[in-house]
């Protein structure tokens, strides 16, 4: 029994068909091979980009999802690790501790029924540190025992303040004359000048008169540390 004429396996009287089969065998191997497409896509495979799901990474080479995922930080460059210290240089300097401070009373400022005082504080370390907001400060006796209230801090806005070593940073110190106020006073041994987030208090002998301890106007108000010595 002869061939069908329409055999696709039939090539007798069919000029051209023998060449048809090396091409579709081409064409068979290149799916096989998977074939670049033209688009610029590799001939290894598709490329995938790896997914990220709550920090982590898919590894490279699971191109399915499944295979072991990193948990490399996303973070991009320049991104601080917020795990490692700060050792870059140009990071936050530390905060001044009282060991590293030296306290005094700037040159005094008055004003209309006013006295005022910068309270100084200079590194006298070899580093450099920082201090922000407002130190503390107490009116003491010869026994230490401390004059009147706490000083009340006035409405200014903290900042922080880099203190190379040598320079410095002053508070201001206010409070009503007593001979115009008529406030209750006490003539201090020292100020106790505490540096912000510390507890040790620096000492600074005070030689300018009394101070108001209570009665009327006798608040002593204090401000934020800045730049320079006040005066």
């Amino acid at each position: 029994m002869g061939r069908a004429p329409n055999s696709p396996f039939s090539t007798r009287g069919r000029p051209g068909r023998r060449a048809a089969l090396p091409v579709t065998a081409a064409a068979l191997l290149c799916v096989l091979a998977a074939c670049g497409d033209g688009t610029g896509a590799s001939d290894t495979g598709p490329t995938r980009t790896p997914a990220v799901s709550g920090g982590a990474t898919t590894a490279p080479g699971t191109d399915d999802g499944t295979g072991p995922a990193t948990t490399a930080a996303t973070t991009g460059p320049g991104t601080p690790d917020t795990e490692s210290p700060v050792t870059q240089s140009g990071g936050a300097a530390p905060r001044c501790h009282t060991s590293e401070l030296r306290a005094r009373l700037g040159r005094p400022s008055p004003g209309a029924g006013q006295r005022n005082f910068p309270i100084v504080l200079t590194n006298r370390a070899d580093r450099t540190c920082t201090v922000r907001g407002y130190p503390g400060a107490a009116f003491v006796d010869a026994s230490g025992r401390q004059l009147g209230p706490d000083p009340r801090r006035s409405p200014d806005t903290p900042a922080t303040v880099t203190l190379a070593p040598g320079a410095g940073a002053w508070a201001g110190l206010t409070f009503a004359s007593p001979e115009i106020s008529g406030a209750r006073t006490a003539e201090p041994k020292e100020l106790l000048v505490t540096p912000p987030d510390e507890r040790e208090p620096l000492r600074i002998a005070w030689t300018s008169g009394e101070v108001p301890v209570g009665g009327h106007e006798s608040t002593v108000f204090l401000t934020v540390l800045q730049p320079g010595t006040g005066g």
